[in-house]
């Protein structure tokens, strides 16, 4: 990742401001907060937060002697008092679209989730994670494959990300309501049991929605905690199908999953709908004129 790529802002920020603040005051501590081993690391996210966004978004964000001020929201951010106004993560949240998490080596050497604002995760909730290593986040989410592939290659790339070899990943999710900061459809936030197994089956493609997280990871040079962005793209399923070659695109893909793959995206909730208007909306582009031998090599970028 190109460093100035660090954060994507875009015209949706005023919404997801809204939406992360509302849930700062409703949930607190739930999903965004800082334990005392992680403090250090949380302020040192700010002091780069505040000097990479007044230089990289100048019309949005002014630098001051403290730190910085929105010059839309009217908020300021003092990142250098102590005791600070708020919990670090809890500020860093209202400056950025993304959610944010830092995890801290500890003494055994693995990665431990000990800083996070998660406000818009869609399915997973920080009280659930907080503390866990690496391993047992994945574990516990029950990720594809991640015992016998990722695991080794996953705890490797951590130990040695360096401050300046920041990386970037991209995934994608279909979801089958319209809240960005809950998905609903899985289970009340606050139940004790969610999964994909209370969601309604092949609700109309209306309420179908493409989630794209754009992950960054980057080491903070002072600290050495790991920083972890999740700038979430979130948009109707009948949207993005108008662009040309994705609805075949995206049927493929989803058609391509294996099976652990499909419990884990809940794709026996959505299919039938989804992918009958995907297969829909591909020959519409095909018979306007749509040549599909065009891109094959040209994808993906």
């Amino acid at each position: 990742m190109d460093p100035d790529e660090w954060i994507e802002l875009d015209n949706d920020f005023l919404s997801y401001h809204a939406s992360k603040a509302a849930r700062i005051i409703a949930r607190g501590a739930l999903c965004s907060r800082t334990e005392p081993c992680a403090f250090n690391a949380a302020c040192e996210l700010l002091e780069h937060l505040v000097a990479y966004l007044p230089a990289r978004y100048p019309s949005l964000f002014i630098a001051t002697a403290e730190g910085m001020e929105n010059t839309v929201t009217g908020e300021s951010f003092n990142v250098h008092e102590r005791p600070l106004k708020e919990d670090p993560m809890q500020m860093a949240a209202r400056m950025v679209q993304d959610d944010i998490a830092i995890m801290v080596e500890g003494d055994d050497g693995r990665y431990y989730l000990r800083a996070g604002s998660i406000l818009l995760p869609g399915f997973w909730r920080l009280q659930d994670k907080m503390g866990m290593s690496l391993d047992e986040i994945h574990e516990s989410g029950e990720v594809p494959e991640y015992r016998e592939r990722l695991k080794k290659g996953m705890n490797n790339f951590f130990s040695r990300v360096q401050p300046g070899g920041a990386a970037l990943r991209h995934n994608y999710f279909l979801q089958v309501d319209d809240s960005l900061p809950w998905s609903h459809s899985i289970g009340d936030e606050d139940s004790d049991g969610i999964g994909w197994f209370t969601a309604e089956k092949n609700k109309a493609i209306q309420h179908h929605y493409f989630r794209s997280e754009r992950q960054s990871l980057r080491r903070l040079p002072r600290t050495g905690g790991v920083v972890f962005t999740i700038r979430t793209y979130f948009v109707p399923v009948t949207e993005i199908a108008k662009e040309p070659y994705v609805p075949g695109r995206l049927a493929s893909a989803v058609r391509s999953w294996g099976e652990d793959v499909s419990r884990y995206k809940g794709r026996e909730r959505y299919q039938d709908i989804l992918l009958e208007y995907l297969d829909g909306e591909h020959q519409k582009q095909v018979e306007a004129g749509l040549v599909v031998e065009e891109e094959e090599g040209k994808y993906p970028y």
